[in-house]
């Protein structure tokens, strides 16, 4: 097997884990939010940005009118496989006005300014490397008096996890893995910061903001639960430091959650945010005299992907992030047990893995000095 094909499966593999076991206890999550009152122009152009697995997308194609267009693009050509798989499911619904593209929204997106008339995008902010940068990209390209859609986790998340992890860098005099753990906890942002961004990019509007909790047997279930591994974890291994000091630490980690929450589940707050904002008409004046803006047509010589790709239809049984049911409100999300482009190598070498998760891995003697 090459590697190139190895990295292949690596990515298709992280792909089909998103959709089975993150997308409904996260990306779900989120995404009710951003459907929530949700009023599609008619006619109009709509622009989903890192749209992953296809929810909300699917949603939103369910309740577009007929002449709109969806544009869905997502980093992971993989991650568009399985949405692609999901319209083809819908029938000639999922053939009405939606083209894939596979693209980047970093540096910047690629479309023309005062297209569309919704702009959405379901956590793809933390792919960015600027919130404010970010949204004023996103405000370029919708059109004046149109509307933008974004969720994302904000300051409070995973704050238990948070709050157990300084303890015990404290304890254990690990400074400078304390101070890399507080640059980590300022990246997820406070509702103030999310509002001044969307003044900066003339979005007039605010935010709606839900709390939920994620519920785990013990910590070793929260370590190997797929939405931390292939999640935070990576950022979390990284403050802990490298080699033998990373593992001692999450030894000390894993016995703190143990010892805290020996006789219940140890659950961790998600803030859940959803900034929504119309464009103010700042450049009403300007659009007077400046010629109609002509939406481009979209053909295979764009790149876009048609949606008609040969692929097999999906399994009858469906990841719980795939929505089908009318109202996306009455939808269910049973609590079980990605630095933005998913197209990375999935690294799941022994050597990358926390001893105090081994089986048969004893105690290294040396803590308990």
């Amino acid at each position: 097997m090459t590697v190139q094909t190895k990295r292949t499966l690596q990515v298709e593999k992280l792909a089909r884990i998103y959709d089975d076991e993150i997308a409904p206890i996260w990306g779900t999550r989120f995404g009710k939010m951003l459907l929530r009152n949700l009023e599609l122009p008619e006619r109009g152009q709509v622009l989903d940005i890192s749209c992953g697995t296809g929810y909300p997308t699917t949603e939103i194609l369910r309740r577009m009118h007929d002449g709109s267009r969806l544009i869905a693009i997502d980093a992971s050509s993989a991650m568009l496989d399985v949405a692609r798989r999901k319209v083809a499911d819908l029938g000639p619904l999922g053939k009405r006005g939606i083209f894939f593209r596979t693209e980047s929204p970093v540096p910047k997106l690629s479309f023309a300014d005062d297209v569309y008339d919704l702009v959405v995008c379901n956590l793809g902010l933390g792919e960015m490397p600027s919130l404010e940068v970010a949204l004023r990209d996103f405000a370029r390209v919708c059109k004046t008096g149109g509307e933008v859609r974004c969720t994302l986790p904000l300051a409070g998340t995973y704050q238990e996890f948070h709050d157990l992890f300084r303890e015990v860098l404290i304890k254990h005099d690990k400074h400078e893995a304390l101070d890399r753990l507080d640059r980590l906890i300022a990246r997820y942002p406070t509702v103030d910061h999310v509002e001044r961004c969307m003044k900066t990019a003339q979005l007039a509007g605010g935010m709606e903001i839900e709390e939920f909790s994620l519920l785990f047997k013990s910590s070793r279930e929260f370590f190997f639960a797929p939405v931390i591994e292939y999640g935070p974890l990576a950022d979390w291994k990284e403050i802990a430091g490298g080699g033998q000091e990373m593992q001692d630490v999450f030894w000390y980690i894993k016995e703190a959650i143990d010892a805290y929450f020996s006789n219940r589940p140890f659950q961790v707050t998600v803030k859940a945010g959803c900034l929504i904002g119309k464009k103010h008409e700042f450049r009403a004046v300007v659009a007077q005299h400046a010629p109609p803006m002509q939406m481009p047509q979209l053909d295979d010589d764009d790149g876009f992907d048609d949606i008609d790709t040969g692929l097999p239809l999906p399994p009858h049984k469906i990841a719980a992030g795939s929505v089908r049911v009318a109202d996306p409100d009455d939808f269910e999300v049973e609590e079980i047990e990605d630095d933005g482009n998913f197209e990375i190598d999935v690294d799941v070498s022994a050597e990358h893995a926390l001893d105090a998760f081994i089986e048969g891995k004893k105690r290294p003697t040396h803590l308990d000095d």
